[in-house]
C-alpha cells in the first residue's frame, strides 16, 4: 500500500496502490469498455446503418469525441490520486473553483452504481445462459422453444434472482482483493481469455459456409443508409463503447503510473475495445445468416437468435457454451469497473477497509437489483415514466447520466484545469496537446451535447417544430 499523500515533488500517490505497468492499465480500462452491448450492438448498428461507411463515421466519432473524454477523464483521475467524488473536490478546489465540481464525481460513482444494479442480472443472464447451452437445452429447437426458454427463465424470479447473486458475489471477490491482487490479476486472465474465445469462435464462424455475407453486411459501404440518425448513432455509440463518462475510467485514472503516457494508453484501449466489437460481429452474422434469421434482433439476437442459430448448427453445444462464457466475461470485467469507483469513496471518506467497502457497496447494488430482477415477472406490469424499474433505471443513466457526466469532464479538463496542469499530466508534446486541448474543449462537448438532445428525443422535437 502507498500513502495517499503528496510525495516531495507534488504528485500524489493513490492510497489503493497502481497498476503495476501500461499493458495492466490498457487490459483493465479495456475489460471495462467491452462489455454485453459492445459485442452485439455496435455490429447490428453498423449493418443497419451503411455498414463500411458507417464504420468510418464511428472510427471519426472515436477519434474527435470518444479519444478526447477518455484522456480528460484518464488525466483528472492520475491528477487527484483519489476516488471521482474527491478527485473532483481536490482539483476543483486547486484550480481556483468551488468544491462543486465533487457532484460532478458523485454523480459519475452513482451513475456506476445503478448500472451495476440492472447489468449484474443482465450479466446473471448470461451465467444462466452457459448453463443451459452446456446441457444442450437449445440443441434442435424451434424459435418457439428458444423463446419459450427464455420467457421461463424470467418468469421465474428466484431463479434470476439467484444468478444476479452468483454475478454479484464474483464481482464483490474481485474488487476486495484491491487493484494489484483483484482487480489487475482479474483482467490479466479474463481480457485475453475473452480474445482467445472470440477467435475460437470466429473458426467455428469462417466454417459455417456465410462468413462472405457477414463481412459484406458489416463493411460493405452504403453511403444511400447513411443518414443523420446514423451520424448521432455513430457519436453515441463512439461514446457509450468506451465506459466513459461515469468515473471508472477516472478511477482507473488514479491508478496510472506517473511515466506512463495518457494518449498512448488511450489510443490503445479504443484500437483494442473496436477491434473486439469488429471480430464479433464477424462471429456473430455469418452463423445468423447461415439460419436465415434477422440480423436487426439487436438484444433478441443474443437471447434468442444465436441460441437458435447454434442449436441448428454441428458442434452447437460447444461453441453456443463458448460465447455465452465469452459475454459473462465481458459482463465480469465491466462491472468491476462500475462498483470501483464507489468502493474507492468509502474506504477513503469512511476508512473502510477494502472488503468491508467491497461488501457494502456489493450489498447495496445486489438490494437494488431486485428491482430489475422483478421487472421481467411480478413487476412487470408496474410501470411509471419509461416503463418498468428496469427501462427507468436504463434510460437515466445511459440518456442522461453519462452524456453530462462527459460533458462536465470535458470541460472540467478543458476550461476549468490550467494548461499547465493538463500539460503535465499529458506532455506538452506540440501537436498532440493542442490537438487534444480543441477537441476536448469544442469538438468533444458538443458532439456530446447532440448525443444527449438526440437521447431524450429533445432533437426530434426541435425538428419537428
Amino acid at each position: 500500500m502507498q500513502s495517499n499523500q503528496a510525495t516531495e515533488t507534488g504528485k500524489r500517490n493513490s492510497l489503493h496502490g497502481q497498476w503495476s505497468s501500461r499493458m495492466a492499465f490498457i487490459l483493465a480500462v479495456t475489460g471495462s469498455a467491452v462489455g454485453l452491448g459492445n459485442i452485439w450492438k455496435f455490429p447490428y448498428v453498423a449493418g443497419q446503418n451503411g455498414g463500411g461507411a458507417f464504420v468510418l463515421v464511428y472510427l471519426a466519432c472515436v477519434a474527435l469525441i470518444g479519444m478526447p473524454v477518455m484522456m480528460s477523464e484518464i488525466l483528472i483521475g492520475r491528477r487527484g490520486r483519489r476516488n471521482p467524488i474527491s478527485t473532483m473536490a481536490l482539483l476543483g478546489a486547486e484550480e481556483g473553483n468551488a468544491r462543486h465540481w465533487q457532484w460532478v464525481g458523485a454523480m459519475g460513482v452513482l451513475a456506476g452504481v445503478l448500472i451495476l444494479s440492472y447489468y449484474s442480472v443482465i450479466g446473471g443472464w448470461t451465467l444462466a445462459y452457459v448453463f443451459k447451452s452446456g446441457s444442450g437445452a437449445f440443441s434442435e429447437s424451434g424459435a418457439a422453444g428458444i423463446t419459450a426458454i427464455r420467457d421461463a427463465f424470467l418468469g421465474n424470479w428466484k431463479t434470476v434472482a439467484l444468478f444476479h447473486t452468483i454475478f454479484m458475489t464474483l464481482t464483490i471477490f474481485v474488487v476486495a482483493r484491491g487493484v494489484e491482487r483483484g482487480l489487475e490479476q482479474a483482467v490479466r486472465f479474463m481480457v485475453p481469455a475473452l480474445l482467445i474465445l472470440l477467435i475460437t469462435l470466429l473458426g467455428y464462424s469462417i466454417n459455417s459456409g456465410h462468413f462472405g455475407e457477414g463481412l459484406a453486411f458489416m463493411f460493405t459501404p452504403d453511403f444511400s443508409k447513411l443518414t443523420w440518425d446514423s451520424v448521432l448513432a455513430a457519436m453515441g455509440q463512439a461514446f457509450f463503447t468506451l465506459s466513459i463518462g461515469m468515473g471508472a475510467v477516472m478511477a482507473y485514472g488514479a491508478y496510472l503510473p506517473e511515466e506512463t503516457s495518457i494518449g498512448g494508453s488511450s489510443a490503445a484501449v479504443a484500437i483494442a475495445d473496436t477491434s473486439i466489437a469488429t471480430l464479433a460481429g464477424l462471429v456473430i452474422f455469418p452463423l445468423v445468416f447461415a439460419n436465415n434469421l434477422d440480423p436487426a434482433d439487436g438484444p433478441g439476437l443474443v437471447f434468442i437468435t444465436l441460441p437458435l442459430a447454434f442449436g441448428q448448427m454441428p458442434g452447437g453445444v460447444f461453441f453456443s457454451t463458448l460465447f455465452f462464457l465469452l459475454l459473462s466475461f465481458a459482463a465480469w470485467t465491466s462491472a468491476i469497473s462500475l462498483m470501483e469507483p464507489a468502493v474507492a469513496w468509502l474506504v477513503e471518506r469512511f476508512n473502510r477497509t477494502r472488503s468491508e467497502a467491497a461488501l457494502m457497496i456489493g450489498l447495496s447494488i445486489w438490494a437494488l437489483g431486485l428491482g430489475t430482477v422483478l421487472s421481467f415477472n411480478v413487476l412487470s406490469e408496474f410501470k411509471f415514466l419509461r416503463g418498468t424499474i428496469f427501462d427507468n433505471l436504463d434510460h437515466l443513466t445511459i440518456n442522461i447520466m453519462l452524456p453530462l457526466g462527459g460533458v462536465f469532464i470535458t470541460v472540467f479538463a478543458g476550461w476549468v484545469m490550467c494548461r499547465n496542469s493538463t500539460s503535465d499530466e499529458l506532455g506538452n508534446t506540440g501537436n498532440m496537446y493542442k490537438l487534444w486541448r480543441i477537441l476536448a474543449r469544442f469538438v468533444a462537448p458538443i458532439g456530446i451535447i447532440f448525443v444527449f438532445l438526440k437521447a431524450v428525443g429533445l432533437l426530434d422535437y426541435l425538428s419537428n417544430q
